[in-house]
């Protein structure tokens, strides 16, 4: 029996357990890993998730210990379970494993994806932020447009109480406030609950299946959406890559944008109207090399301001999501793109103003440009968002997130919402394809 830790983010890697090690008596898994997200470390796998072979559950550590607890451990392989990372960074973090003595390996989708019973639409991206959550909503608005009952089916988030978070329906907003949503929680189940659609998630993939296809509401079609640029945990039947050519290069350079390129039968060149015509060229020639058989689509991501008033002339602090601006690398987003348009007199820089958890993300990640990521993983960080945004001296407030921020803290400056959706420009579109695969299943 090998020993082995598993690194991740609360997400991937209790999947990989879960599928590939819970029950495999070849292997022990002595400990999981934690990064990228803030306060995810220092809690332990539960035994109501691990399993009787686990009668103590299995402790979650930081990643930044992984020799020491290679060597205490007596570790043999450290499995990577994680997305949204260079290809620099992971071998990186392949020779910090090796020197310390164990092998790294990495899981390839025979091993982890489910299959179901349904048929199932994968929208995945080369990187967080690319926009694959607006893509899925579209793809959901159209099946249901043509009478499908259609599931969602999201990417891990389980963030708060494992034990509490094993399976998890979305259906009202009230269910936000049962679950403990944080921010980017909520900025991902709510504009599903908002188009009237279910959506699920959790940390036990195979039992959120089993319930998604018994929904009650009916399941004609489950919609598998990604998260950050991970590869879907079930075997879709139609899968869809979403591209950014404002990070033209990623879809080669990070892992497993490259895989989800590969396994694609669609792939979105999205963002094109802000973007420039040389780096979508570029993106273009990319997708045709590594995978030539893929159906390209173009697709742009138009803004709307809700009170143009509020930025034009205005010193403005732009709020943008949270885990874009981090470990998905983006400089800007839409809130920016916003004040260009109508004509801010100032973006305003709010890192010499933040307080507590959030001066520490802006160290965390010195690439940050002049925008406030909506951070919010815990009443703490809510907290010093809040307290951040008052103490930028600035006229008013630009908030580019997907959910209304004022709805979990408070705002006392003059704000409006930024928003954008999908928008396919010339053929194919989405509805293209999507007919092919309703004729087909």
């Amino acid at each position: 029996m090998k020993n082995v830790i598993i690194l991740g983010a609360a997400g991937r890697d209790f999947h990989n357990f879960n599928v590939y090690f819970k029950n495999n008596h070849s292997y022990k898994v002595v400990a999981f890993t934690a990064t990228q997200i803030p306060d995810i470390s220092n809690r332990n796998y539960p035994i109501e998730l691990t399993g009787k072979h686990y009668p103590y559950g299995i402790p979650i550590k930081e990643e930044a210990d992984l020799p020491y607890l290679i060597k205490k451990f007596n570790v043999d392989v450290c499995v990577f379970s994680y997305s949204d990372i260079s290809y620099q960074r992971i071998m990186s973090l392949a020779s910090v494993v090796q020197a310390a003595g164990a092998d790294f390996r990495v899981l390839g989708p025979n091993n982890t994806m489910l299959k179901s019973l349904k048929p199932v639409i994968a929208v995945c991206a080369t990187r967080t932020g690319c926009g694959k959550s607006q893509t899925s909503r579209k793809v959901i608005d159209y099946l249901m447009s043509r009478g499908k009952k259609v599931v969602a089916i999201r990417h891990p988030m389980p963030y708060g109480n494992l034990k509490e978070q094993i399976v998890q329906r979305y259906a009202t907003l009230t269910d936000l406030r049962k679950h403990k949503c944080t921010i980017e929680e909520m900025e991902e189940y709510e504009p599903h609950i908002m188009n009237g659609n279910v959506i699920y998630s959790g940390v036990d993939y195979h039992d959120i299946l089993k319930e998604a296809e018994d929904d009650d509401k009916g399941c004609d079609v489950i919609v598998w959406d990604g998260g950050n640029n991970d590869m879907p945990f079930y075997k879709p039947d139609l899968m869809i890559t979403v591209t950014d050519p404002h990070r033209v290069g990623h879809e080669k350079s990070y892992y497993p944008s490259e895989v989800n390129v590969r396994l694609s039968d669609v792939v979105i060149i999205n963002k094109i109207d802000s973007a420039d015509a040389a780096d979508v060229l570029q993106l273009r020639r990319n997708i045709k090399e590594i995978n030539p058989n893929a159906i390209i689509i173009d697709a742009a991501s138009p803004i709307e301001v809700e009170n143009p008033n509020i930025i034009e002339g205005k010193k403005v602090l732009v709020i943008e999501d949270g885990p874009t601006l981090t470990h998905g690398e983006m400089k800007l987003g839409a809130g920016v793109i916003a004040c260009e348009k109508c004509g801010a007199a100032e973006i305003m820089d709010p890192k010499e103003y933040a307080v507590g958890k959030i001066k520490e993300t802006y160290e965390s990640y010195p690439g940050i440009g002049k925008v406030l990521p909506a951070m919010g993983y815990s009443n703490e960080q809510i907290s010093d968002l809040q307290e951040t945004i008052k103490n930028t001296p600035c006229d008013s407030v630009v908030i580019a997130t997907p959910i209304d921020l004022t709805r979990v803290l408070k705002i006392e400056k003059p704000h409006t919402r930024v928003h954008y959706s999908l928008q396919e420009i010339g053929r194919p579109t989405l509805g293209d394809v999507l007919d092919d695969f309703i004729n087909i299943v």
